[in-house]
């Protein structure tokens, strides 16, 4: 069976993928319903998140039982594998990989027999800043089983596995604390279902109340699926536990909320909505301030389809210029599994999207999309509009320049592949072959979601990181592959050796990809 390559599937360029999300998290307490289902149906909202591979866990209150797969959710999970997994409480999880490769070992949810002896299953949307320091203590402190995979998500498993003489809920306590990065955790042992959130919120995580029991999710279109009602978000800093005598909530940390500003931009489904404010309406708004901010003397307004459609919708309306459909998208090639012929190759981008040319011939037209990356794509698109018969293209993109990579849960290209960190506006122009290019700027985005400016984390566009990073070469995708590597085959007072310093050695990849280092 073709299995996924976690890149999202509106990406339209094989060699210029777009920003990857780390993943999609679900969790559901509800005696008597069909938890499993309710599971895969949440994660099949979510699979915009992630797609390399899918995991369910259940528990029927004496044991939890895992079955994860690399793939899409609907290629891992079939009639027969659903019905076997019986019990009233299940986590779940869709993943894009931002520590630790595209490997089975890797796929969520994370699981450890504790101390105490009980099965714990984690599912992870985010990532950690401080996992080498986390490995360096695991390593120290002796933790069982912490390199078996390497991701933070199982490392973190692992910690609060390592506590005997402790519940779950008090070991959780313990260690989210020493967490730093971006997390929102769905978790589980066989009696209680756990939800957590960094004290930034970087992510989202929304609670939902279904007719007998509670959802947890990444984004509300998650909680309308399976039929529950959106309760509130879980607060950052917070930690709730649902058992048979309810729900109940503490903190361990003080909240400081910096969520993710791109999640309105592009990472989030349009129907979700995040900090009370609608993605679509956000998105439109955007498109209408991109209006205001770069007018041009243009005959038709059009979307990069699916990502650029709201603000496309937005800048029509605000420009008084025409909205129209001047590429159509072929739904059914998300990704190809089969590797195309050297002449499909060669056709690049138009495997995916076809220029409607009797709409485009002879019009000016302005081109909305959601970001611009590499700009590969951009420039394939404008040669192909371009060869269809347009007079001009104008680009409008709905975010400002991306120009630093994400710590915190996307998967941008590095510094030196963005091409916004080299070049200026009229830079990026003249690559892309536009007839003239705008921005959003930062506060008209960030007024289009109807937050304050404080409770927002817009790194990628400033490169003002509201979580400290530490040095860059321990920031590395595939850190723990090389501490992994050291730990599994060296011998073990080598490993209680092992310190933080070691993980910025030769021998350890650097990652995002060593990002902050590099031109």
């Amino acid at each position: 069976m073709p299995r996924g390559d976690g890149r999202l599937t509106h990406d339209l360029d094989p060699h210029d993928p777009g920003p990857q999300d780390a993943c999609g998290v679900f969790g559901v307490w509800a005696p008597g319903e069909e938890v499993a289902k309710l599971t895969y149906f949440g994660l099949y909202a979510l699979q915009h998140r992630g797609q390399e591979a899918a995991g369910i866990a259940v528990s029927d209150g004496s044991s939890v039982v895992v079955y994860k797969d690399l793939g899409l959710v609907s290629q891992v999970f079939d009639e027969p594998t659903l019905g076997s997994l019986r019990g009233h409480i299940a986590v779940g999880h869709a993943r894009y990989s931002t520590t630790g490769a595209s490997t089975w070992e890797n796929a969520q949810p994370t699981f450890r027999t504790t101390g105490a002896g009980t099965g714990l299953a984690l599912c992870h949307n985010g990532n950690l800043v401080n996992t080498a320091e986390l490995a360096s203590a695991a390593a120290d402190e002796g933790v069982a089983g912490a390199f078996v995979a390497t991701n933070d998500s199982d490392l973190v498993t692992s910690l609060i596995a390592a506590k005997p003489d402790m519940s779950v809920e008090a070991a959780a306590m313990e260690v989210l604390p020493r967490l730093r990065g971006a997390f929102s955790f769905t978790f589980m042992d066989e009696d209680t279902l756990y939800a957590a959130r960094d004290p930034q919120g970087v992510r989202p995580l929304v609670l939902g109340r279904l007719e007998r029991g509670w959802v947890v999710a990444s984004e509300t279109a998650a909680l309308d699926i399976c039929g529950a009602s959106f309760v509130r978000e879980v607060e950052p800093g917070e930690l709730i536990a649902i058992d048979e005598d309810g729900l109940r909530s503490q903190h361990f940390a003080v909240a400081d909320p910096k969520g993710c500003v791109f999640e309105y931009v592009y990472l989030a489904r349009p129907d979700t909505t995040i900090s009370g404010r609608g993605v679509h309406a956000a998105r439109v708004e955007i498109g209408r301030r991109l209006a205001k901010e770069h007018p041009v003397k243009a005959d038709l307004v059009i979307p990069v389809p699916e990502s650029g459609t709201p603000a496309a919708v937005g800048y029509a309306e605000a420009s008084g210029i025409p909205y129209g459909l001047g590429l159509v998208k072929n739904s059914y090639v998300g990704r190809t599994f089969i590797q195309p012929s050297q002449t499909i190759r060669q056709l690049g981008i138009r495997l995916k999207l076809n220029p409607l040319r009797d709409v485009i011939r002879g019009k000016r037209l302005v081109v909305v999309d959601d970001s611009i990356v590499r700009g590969n794509t951009q420039r394939a698109l404008i040669r192909m509009l371009r060869e269809a018969g347009a007079l001009e293209v104008h680009v409008r993109i709905a975010s400002p320049p991306v120009k630093w990579p994400c710590f915190y849960g996307i998967d941008f290209a590095s510094r030196a592949e963005l091409v916004a960190n080299g070049l200026d506006v009229d830079g990026v122009r003249a690559s892309i072959n536009a007839d003239s290019l705008g921005y959003v700027s930062e506060q008209g985005l960030i007024a289009a979601t109807e937050q304050p400016a404080n409770r927002l984390c817009t790194a990628c566009f400033t490169g003002e990181y509201p979580i400290a990073l530490g040095q860059p070469e321990v920031l590395g995708k595939h850190l723990l592959e090389g501490i992994g590597r050291r730990a599994l085959t060296e011998e073990a007072s080598a490993v209680t050796g092992w310190t933080g310093q070691q993980a910025g050695s030769p021998m350890v990849p650097g990652g995002a990809d060593d990002a902050l280092s590099r031109p």
